[in-house]
């Protein structure tokens, strides 16, 4: 996967050298570059922002450094696809945004599918939106709140979603774990996990763990996915399809019954 980064701070994506994505680019799986935007500037200053048309507090990013930019890093001007002379195969270029949709596993997977992504970082009150209309596929929320820049939110999604890609993650198998699921389907978080040794500072692991019974350890971990997602996000349940046992383990919790989403 290429991956292409346009922002004023590029010592931001430092972390990117490191755990599971910079083994990812050492490898070759990942091919990552980080543009600063102040380059694609003219004047002694590298001005990238002016104040708002209609007032208010705060600067906005102006368009010329984006336009340049993302014209130069994908090869290409706004929209235009493969059979364009002037362009070659083309990227899906996100602006992180609280105003965006919502960033989830499910659309970590979709990502992880694509061969080229580019971020483009906000700052301040945001990018121009004329840049952000014709260029942006996609503008994504990592939640209900607001950064001082899209720097933090790009390496959340660009850590989600590289994790996906084959080879990055050393034992495949877990992702199956991980809540939420690979591909967003599961529905249920994670439970506790535990380690050697099985009694630490007078708590230990929980028996059923220990058994070697397979079945025992399935159900078991299942119930502990449950619980938890009962007591932190029950509003998951109502996307998940419980069996009899599971309704068992809810009603001992005293959690009520999920209602059906209407979306089957």
């Amino acid at each position: 996967m290429r991956v292409d980064i346009l922002t004023v701070f590029p010592d931001y994506f430092a972390p990117a050298d490191l755990a599971l994505l910079g083994k990812a680019q050492r490898r070759g799986i990942v091919d990552l570059a980080v543009h600063d935007l102040r380059t694609w500037t003219h004047d002694v200053h590298r001005t990238v922002d002016d104040a708002p048309y209609g007032g208010g507090p705060g600067m906005v990013m102006t368009p010329g450094p984006w336009w340049e930019a993302l014209t130069e890093v994908t090869g290409g001007p706004p929209g235009a696809d493969a059979g364009d002379p002037r362009s070659g195969p083309r990227p899906r270029v996100i602006v992180p945004s609280p105003s965006g949709r919502p960033f989830t596993q499910a659309v970590a997977a979709e990502l992880a599918r694509e061969p080229w992504l580019v971020f483009g970082c906000g700052r301040y009150e945001g990018i121009d939106g004329r840049v952000v209309d014709a260029w942006a596929d996609d503008e994504l929320s990592i939640g209900d709140y607001v950064l001082a820049g899209g720097e933090v939110a790009t390496l959340v999604i660009l850590e989600a979603v590289t994790r996906l890609l084959p080879g990055v993650v050393g034992n495949e198998a877990s992702l199956a774990d991980d809540s939420f699921g690979a591909d967003g389907t599961s529905g249920l978080l994670e439970g506790r996990v535990y380690t050697r040794p099985p009694s630490f500072a007078g708590r230990d692991v929980p028996p059923e763990l220990l058994t070697g019974n397979h079945a025992a350890v399935a159900r078991w971990v299942r119930d502990e996915a449950l619980r938890r997602t009962a007591l932190v996000r029950p509003e998951l349940l109502a996307a998940v399809a419980l069996d009899d046992r599971d309704h068992r383990v809810l009603d001992a919790l005293g959690a009520p019954a999920p209602e059906a989403d209407g979306s089957g």
